[in-house]
C-alpha cells in the first residue's frame, strides 16, 4: 500500500473551500473491493477532523440485505454485488446527508455478517461526509442516482492483477486454504470488481495505483 500522505493532503485543499456552501459537503470514496476505500476515507476523515472540519466516515457495507432475504433471491453466494443492497435505501440515506441535520446509518459488522440499522449517528454538526462504497459511481439503477449527489467524488484505480491477489490474500488472513481463497475470490469479489470496472461513472478525481492524482479541479 502506498503512502498517501501527498494524496490526502491534496484531497483536504479541495474539500476545504466546498465548506462554504449551505449543503453539506457529501465526499465519494469509490472503487472495486480490495482498492483501499476504506484506508482512504479513514485517513482523510482523520486529516479533515485534525483541521477542524469535524467529519463523519459512512460506509455503503450497511446497506447488506440480510443473509435469510439473499437466500431467499438465491443470491447468498453472490453476496457483495450490486443486487444484494438496498440500493434504493442507500440513495435515500445519501439524499438525507446532503442536509445539516442528525443521521442516523446502519453499519455492517463483518464479525456477525449482518447489518445493524441505525447504528450510528451522524451529527447535524459535521460539515463533511465521507461515503465509501463499491458501488456510489455505479451506472446501473438505482446506483446512478448517487452521481449528482456528491460534491467531490474520487474514485481508486487499481489494474485488476492488483485486485485479484489482494481478495485472494483477504481471504487468506480468514484462515482459508490458498485453494479455498483463490475460489471464493474467482467466484464472487472479482465479478464484483470488474463490474466496477466496466460500469464506472466519471468521477471528480481519480486515483492511481502509483498514487498519481488526476484532475484535481473540482468540477
Amino acid at each position: 500500500m502506498i503512502d498517501l500522505t501527498l494524496q490526502v493532503n491534496a484531497l483536504s485543499d479541495l474539500i476545504q473551500p466546498l465548506r462554504e456552501g449551505p449543503a453539506r459537503v457529501l465526499v465519494a470514496i469509490s472503487g472495486p473491493p480490495a482498492s483501499g476505500k476504506t484506508t482512504l476515507a479513514s485517513e482523510l476523515a482523520r486529516r479533515l477532523n485534525d483541521q477542524k472540519c469535524e467529519t463523519s466516515v459512512v460506509p455503503m457495507d450497511g446497506f447488506h440485505l440480510d443473509n435469510d432475504v439473499l437466500v431467499d433471491m438465491g443470491e447468498l453466494s453472490r453476496k457483495g454485488a450490486p443486487q444484494t443492497f438496498d440500493g434504493a435505501g442507500f440513495v435515500h440515506l445519501v439524499r438525507r446527508l446532503k442536509e445539516r441535520v442528525d443521521v442516523a446509518v446502519p453499519l455492517f459488522d463483518r464479525s456477525r455478517d449482518i447489518s445493524i440499522a441505525g447504528a450510528r449517528i451522524v451529527p447535524a454538526s459535521a460539515e463533511v461526509v465521507i461515503v465509501e462504497g463499491n458501488y456510489l459511481l455505479f451506472d446501473d439503477a438505482p446506483w446512478f442516482n448517487l452521481a449528482p449527489l456528491w460534491t467531490l467524488s474520487v474514485r481508486l484505480d487499481v489494474p485488476m492483477p492488483d485486485l485479484r491477489a489482494r481478495l485472494i490474500q483477504r481471504w487468506l488472513g480468514h484462515g482459508l486454504s490458498s485453494a479455498a481463497a483463490t475460489r471464493r475470490a474467482t467466484s464472487n469479489d472479482i465479478p464484483n470488481a470488474q463490474a466496477v470496472l466496466d460500469r464506472g461513472l466519471p468521477a471528480t478525481v481519480t486515483l492511481l495505483a502509483d498514487g498519481t492524482l488526476q484532475g484535481l479541479e473540482p468540477s
